[in-house]
């Protein structure tokens, strides 16, 4: 990362976590992106060009968790079982909460109790899953060279990873002081779900 990407990176993190906090000490809906950007001391303009709103930030880690599955199903070897790529986007996923520093920690911590907190965010939460799920079957689809308007076996594909990743994030509710907490049960899930088809199933 060049000097200059270094430093925008630097500029939507003090944004982020300037958001986060002001979200919970004074409340979601009585935080305003004027308040945020003079936080961080920039103009609401420069904020508009890391985020396209409170919403748009409150679901970061949404945004950069999808960005890390992608980029690992187009890495994966196209003969590859569908659903063995997938679970190694979902490890992919896994990899970055265990390797996160405490500052990524603490963050995704606070993104979590926001979403608690607030239920309009935790409805947004949920649609963007779904964005993401349709992404995901598309590559999925592209790659087994169906169409992703009629195959349903491509999206259950997906669905089958995204509920995987939901029941390690949910269920049960885990220990939520701690990062490495999550992880371990979003592993023990993934390990669950590897064991629980028949080979070629996906294909």
């Amino acid at each position: 990362m060049g000097l200059r990407e270094r430093k925008k990176e630097k500029t939507r993190l003090a944004i982020l976590d300037a958001a986060i906090d002001l979200f919970l000490e004074q409340g979601y809906d009585s935080t305003t992106v004027d308040q945020i950007a003079g936080a961080v001391e920039i103009s609401p303009r420069t904020f508009f060009r890391y985020f396209t709103s409170k919403d748009h930030l409150a679901l970061w880690f949404h945004d950069h968790g999808e960005e890390i599955m992608l980029e690992t199903l187009r890495d994966r070897p196209l003969d590859e079982p569908p659903f063995t790529s997938l679970t190694h986007a979902l490890r992919a996923v896994l990899r970055d909460m265990q390797d996160s520093t405490a500052e990524d920690a603490a963050r995704f911590l606070k993104l979590r109790r926001l979403l608690d907190e607030n239920p309009h965010l935790f409805g947004l939460s949920v649609a963007r899953g779904a964005a993401t799920e349709r992404r995901l079957a598309e590559e999925v689809a592209a790659r087994r060279g169906v169409d992703v308007t009629t195959d349903q076996r491509t999206h259950l594909i997906v669905a089958f990873a995204m509920a995987t990743m939901r029941v390690g994030f949910e269920c049960p509710r885990p220990d939520m002081t701690a990062v490495q907490n999550i992880a371990r049960q979003l592993d023990e899930a993934i390990d669950l779900a590897q064991n629980a088809f028949r080979p070629d199933w996906d294909t």
